[in-house]
């Protein structure tokens, strides 16, 4: 199977308008754009309010030191 071209798009285009009518089509794509609009600002905001543990960052964001050790393995 190959990929969609312009022409499949055109098509299936044509076929929603004489399905369902321009003011529909135009009324979904409206739709589906303000869904869109809402889901981008809505996760924008919870990015904005949320704690930095909240995000990835362990303990708030404060930088740990530490020394890594290595035992040597004991051979059984």
């Amino acid at each position: 199977m190959g990929t969609f071209s312009i022409w499949h798009l055109l098509v299936v285009l044509l076929i929603a308008l004489v399905i369902f009518g321009a003011g529909k089509v135009r009324n979904i794509g409206g739709d589906l754009g303000a869904a869109i609009k809402n889901f981008r600002s809505a996760v924008k905001e919870e990015e904005e309010t949320a704690p930095a543990s909240s995000k990835g960052i362990p303990d708030g964001g404060r930088t740990l030191e530490a020394e890594v050790k290595h035992e040597e393995t004991v051979k059984r």
